[in-house]
């Protein structure tokens, strides 16, 4: 289902709450957080639910905020402008709440949304294998049993695996189909373990999931058998946009903080903001946040107006990927050598949009996507009709 824009008014009420919740409460935690390589969950789960960050994309009749994709893209953006490991939290409970809400049976999602909305349920994206790719390559299979599956198989690099009550599983139904399923935490052969400790977005987990034959009602089937693919491609596309959001907000605080080192920082008894070299990088940043934000906001558009957007959300995430790679390389030159200091944000940051690089898809994928919808008739005929002057 397509959400509708949020009153005008709630909405941004919503936003002061929530940007106070992100300012005043999480971002205090970041040393901790990355000191400790944990999230302190008796401090940040709370905090989000009181703020309403669980339910943004819950659709208002389940008791979420149900707010338009142009809405949600700006608040996800300013969570990635905070501790990764953050920002992690909120955009894999909110992509994948609203995957359910689109793709789930009236009966699966109103057992799991209202939960969902206030953050005591919570779903996670089960697709990724150690030993096989992804879509038609699982290895993951669900045999039928009865009048419900068996689930085996092994996932891994599973976010959130370590606060997630559900799983939204993929696997083969038969040699030439995918189906998904829902799965819970507590359901018997269903094992969960840890990866060891990432680069950046320290303390999100990424976990270890073993399906071993673990049986599954026949209403966990999700949609048809053999949907799992198209399901997996509709949840994928629009979440693309929302890791390009991501890479638009930690882009705008590398700049944020560029500027005013460049204002502070004196050599040679002069701002180094004065000087030609530094002036570049910060232009060429801005260029690109610039860029990235036209691309967001046509991305929302679209989809917002019910269609469907493969070609422009490839093209977000890729173009996303290398604009916070670029912002973030220059964010370094600028800071110099207390940049690359782990007490400074700018460290920080740079590691953290890295993992941009490779939710929803490596590079790889994204032009293999844009290039595969340009080649069955893809053109920019509304982007282009739009900027007519006639």
């Amino acid at each position: 289902m397509t959400n509708t824009p949020m009153a005008e008014d709630d909405y941004r009420r919503l936003c002061q709450r929530i940007r106070a919740t992100i300012w005043d409460e999480l971002d205090p935690l970041e040393q901790r957080i990355e000191d400790e390589e944990a999230i302190p969950y008796d401090i940040v789960l709370p905090a989000l639910r009181e703020s309403g960050a669980f339910g943004l994309l819950v659709p208002r009749e389940y008791g979420g905020s149900g707010l338009s994709i142009g809405q949600y893209l700006p608040i996800i953006a300013e969570f990635a402008k905070i501790q990764g490991g953050l920002r992690v939290i909120v955009h894999v409970h909110n992509s994948f709440a609203h995957a359910l809400s689109e793709i789930g049976s009236p009966e699966q999602c109103a057992a799991i949304l209202p939960g969902a909305a206030t953050g005591s349920r919570s779903l996670a994206f089960a697709l990724t294998e150690p030993d096989h790719g992804t879509g038609a390559d699982l290895g993951t299979t669900a045999t039928a049993k009865g009048t419900g599956y068996v689930l085996s198989g092994r996932k891994w690099l599973i976010t959130n695996s370590d606060i997630a009550t559900h799983f939204l599983v993929f696997a083969k139904t038969d040699p030439e189909q995918v189906s998904a399923f829902l799965v819970e935490r507590d359901a018997p052969g269903f094992g969960i373990r840890p990866l060891p400790e990432t680069m950046g977005c320290k303390g999100g987990e990424h976990g270890i999931l073993t399906l071993d034959d673990v049986p599954v009602p026949g209403s966990a089937l999700v949609g048809a058998v053999g949907s799992g693919q198209q399901h997996l491609e509709r949840a994928l596309e629009i979440s693309r946009v929302f890791i390009a959001a991501s890479s638009l907000g930690t882009a705008e605080r590398s700049l944020e903080l560029s500027l005013a080192h460049a204002g502070t920082r004196v050599t040679f008894g002069k701002p180094i903001g004065e000087r030609q070299a530094i002036q570049r990088y910060l232009a060429e940043m801005a260029i690109d946040i610039y860029a990235l934000r036209g691309m967001l906001i046509d991305a929302a558009g679209k989809w917002d107006a019910g269609k469907r957007i493969p070609a422009e959300s490839a093209m977000c995430k890729q173009f996303g990927l290398e604009a916070v790679g670029r912002v973030t390389d220059r964010a370094l030159l600028i800071h110099g050598g207390i940049g690359y200091t782990r007490r400074h944000p700018i460290e920080r940051l740079y590691r953290d949009a890295r993992l941009n690089w490779l939710e929803e898809g490596t590079p790889t994928i994204q032009y293999m996507v844009a290039a595969r919808e340009l080649l069955s008739g893809f053109a920019f005929a509304d982007a282009l009709s739009s900027l007519s002057t006639q």
